[in-house]
C-alpha cells in the first residue's frame, strides 16, 4: 500500500475577504439602505410641504398683530429689516456675525448635543440678547430712543438670522427635492417669528401673542381645510 504524498509546504488558504461594516455594523459598507433613505427624504419633504401653510399663517399673524403697534415704532422695525438686506446685498456679509453667534448658542447648550446641533439654527440668538437688555434697561431708562433702537435692531437681528439661518441649511447635503431644505428653513422661520411675536407681546400691550397663535392656527386650518376639500371631497 502506497503512502501519501504531502506537500512539502504549507500553502495557506485564501479566505474571502468579510465585506466591511458601515457605522454602527448594521449594512455591509457599499450597499446602503437606498429604500430607507429614499423613504426618509419623501416623509421629510411631506412634511416640509405640510408646514409652508404655516410659514404662512404665522407671517400674516405677525404683520397683522404688528400693525396695533405705534405706526412709527414699526417703521424702525422694518428699518432694521431693510438695512441688514441691503448690507448683505450690495456692502458685506456679516457672516462672521451670523457665525459668533453660532457659537454662543453652541457653548450655551453644549450639555445637550442634540440641542448644539439644532439650537443655533433655530433660536435668533441676536434678538434674544437685545430682548433681555431691553428688559434690564427699561427699569432705569424711561426715554424713547430705547425703544426705538431697539425695535431697529429687532429688525436687524431677526433679518440676519433669517437670511444665515436659511444659507446654511441650503448648503447642507440636500435630500430629495430638496426635502432636506424645505423642512428646516419652515421650522426654523416658524419657531423665529413665534420667538419674536412672544418679545413684542412682553413689550407692548397692544401686541396678544395669543391673537397671534390663534390667527396663525386658523389661518393655517383654513388652507389645510381647502386643500382637504379639493383633493379628496368628491362633490355629487
Amino acid at each position: 500500500m502506497g503512502k501519501k504524498a504531502f506537500p512539502d509546504k504549507w500553502v495557506e488558504p485564501k479566505l474571502r475577504p468579510a465585506p466591511k461594516l458601515r457605522e454602527g455594523g448594521l449594512k455591509p459598507e457599499g450597499k446602503p439602505d437606498w429604500i430607507s433613505d429614499k423613504a426618509f427624504d419623501i416623509i421629510k419633504l411631506l412634511l416640509g410641504l405640510c408646514l409652508l401653510p404655516l410659514v404662512y399663517s404665522s407671517s400674516a399673524a405677525f404683520l397683522r398683530q404688528l400693525s396695533y403697534i405705534a405706526v412709527s415704532l414699526q417703521n424702525y422695525f422694518w428699518a432694521g429689516v431693510v438695512t441688514l438686506l441691503l448690507i448683505f446685498l450690495f456692502i458685506w456679509e456679516p457672516a462672521v456675525v451670523y457665525e459668533r453667534g453660532h457659537r454662543l448658542i453652541e457653548g450655551i447648550f453644549s450639555f445637550f448635543q442634540p440641542l448644539v446641533r439644532f439650537a443655533p439654527y433655530l433660536l435668533p440668538v441676536y434678538t434674544i440678547v437685545l430682548f433681555i437688555l431691553y428688559l434690564i434697561l427699561a427699569v432705569f431708562i424711561q426715554e424713547a430712543w430705547l425703544i426705538e433702537w431697539t425695535m431697529l435692531l429687532f429688525g436687524l437681528s431677526i433679518a440676519l438670522h433669517l437670511v444665515f439661518a436659511a444659507r446654511s441649511i441650503r448648503s447642507k447635503k440636500g435630500g430629495l427635492l430638496k426635502g432636506n431644505y424645505i423642512f428646516g428653513f419652515s421650522f426654523m422661520y416658524i419657531i423665529s417669528v413665534g420667538l419674536m411675536a412672544l418679545f413684542l407681546n412682553v413689550i407692548f400691550r397692544e401686541f396678544s401673542f395669543i391673537g397671534f397663535v390663534n390667527a396663525s392656527y386658523s389661518i393655517a386650518g383654513s388652507i389645510f381645510g381647502t386643500v382637504f376639500s379639493q383633493l379628496f371631497v368628491v362633490k355629487s
